[in-house]
């Protein structure tokens, strides 16, 4: 049946994500997927979350199937404050947190915050696919900076805030990004903050995978380097402890806190009362941090296997690097090689993965691929990059292109 419903303009610049159109593919058993973020679900706690989501109902029911705040748990916001002190150096309390349905919340607030119709985002080239969609709600325009190794660019970062007009947000990922694996050197954070003081513009630190760290000493944080309030941070538990609980963060000063407060009773009053009681309980009982060690040690295993046997099945011409973090590692194929022809070609082999050109909010770029290794063990990652290789040598020999 169809209709004559009238959809509002925004609609037409809303695209399906990739990702979690190739999730669906990804739900059938014998696929061997390196194509969403996935956690490692064998590394989830099972039996302390059945314990703790018991004791939660049993000793705090009637409060926890109550409405609560929007801002969240004042105990679970808390302990993130006392959480992101110790470990960045910033001195947050409670007021300074709102919990969100995940990071991606965040971003979708922001947007709404920030972004009028016609507003810039500057981001890195490529940049997180979620974020692009959620700022294509608002209708922003995409301009990318060149990025490297390190990350942002400095000096295109400057001239581009000198002769674009209308910036509004800077957004990055500094650790361990999403799509690439990269981590900002402490240098080109602290000319991130500078550039941003001197231009007016807000920063939007993405940190999903700052814990997730295989070797190599920490860096600080893009927000711990903020002396103008101008660094706005999103957190998540989701790559740390499970990402069905849908419970991250937007960490900030009060007043900007306050705001996004007032967008977030607006789209759904607040986060599930349940489960932040659940999560404040199991930080009081078990040390979340002696169990990212065990994820970060499976984790490392799974990026070592995937990078050893990409060395040994991929031809000369594939570039890629191997992430000290993250989840996540970037391929590069000759230029005349197109990622998406090459996906329909790996989904009959069983192998699904993520075209890197999704990744680039202003196109091209479509000999690139992002990589997952967290969620498959080892035989699997081995034997997907072996079925992946072939296929790459295959359409380098009949010279399938764009």
């Amino acid at each position: 049946m169809t209709t004559s419903l009238r959809y509002a303009t925004r609609m037409a610049s809303i695209k399906a994500s990739d990702i979690r159109e190739l999730l669906k593919l990804t739900e059938q058993p014998e696929m061997i997927s390196f194509a969403g973020g996935l956690p490692a679900p064998e590394l989830f706690p099972l039996q302390r979350i059945e314990k703790i989501a018991a004791r939660v109902i049993r000793e705090q029911g009637m409060q926890a199937l109550q409405y609560s705040t929007t801002e969240g748990y004042t105990p679970l916001r808390e302990k993130i404050a006392r959480r992101m002190n110790g470990k960045f150096g910033v001195s947050m309390t409670a007021a300074n947190i709102l919990i969100t349905g995940g990071s991606q919340q965040g971003l979708d607030l922001t947007g709404k915050l920030f972004l009028d119709e016609g507003d810039v985002v500057l981001c890195e080239s490529p940049t997180y696919l979620g974020a692009i969609q959620a700022f294509t709600t608002y209708r922003p325009k995409f301009v990318e900076v060149q990025t490297d190794e390190f990350g942002m660019d400095p000096d295109h970062l400057r001239k581009l805030l000198q002769t674009v007009a209308k910036i509004k947000l800077i957004y990055v990922v500094p650790d361990f990004q999403n799509p690439t694996g990269r981590c900002w050197s402490l240098e080109r954070r602290e000319q991130l903050v500078r550039l941003a003081d001197e231009f007016g513009v807000a920063v939007i630190e993405d940190h999903p995978y700052g814990d997730l760290r295989f070797e190599g000493d920490p860096v600080p944080t893009v927000l711990s380097l903020d002396r103008e309030g101008r660094v706005i941070h999103l957190g998540t538990f989701s790559k740390t402890f499970c990402p069905g609980y849908r419970i991250g963060w937007v960490a900030g000063e009060q007043e900007v806190i306050t705001k996004y407060v007032l967008l977030k009773q607006a789209t759904d009053l607040q986060s599930s009362t349940v489960v932040q009681r659940e999560l404040d309980l199991y930080l009081n009982e078990y040390d979340l941090d002696k169990d990212i060690e065990g994820i970060v040690d499976v984790y490392r295993k799974r990026r070592d296997v995937m990078i050893d046997t990409l060395r040994e099945e991929m031809p000369e011409e594939v570039r890629f690097s191997k992430p000290a973090g993250g989840l996540f590692a970037w391929v590069e194929l000759p230029e005349r090689l197109n990622a998406r022809d090459l996906l329909e070609r790996s989904l009959k082999q069983m192998v699904a993965f993520v075209p890197g050109g999704s990744c680039f909010p202003n196109g091209g770029h479509e000999n690139t691929m992002r990589l997952n290794f967290s969620n498959m063990d080892e035989v699997r990652i081995r034997e997907g990059v072996r079925r992946l290789g072939q296929v790459i040598r295959e359409a380098l020999a009949v010279g399938v292109g764009r």
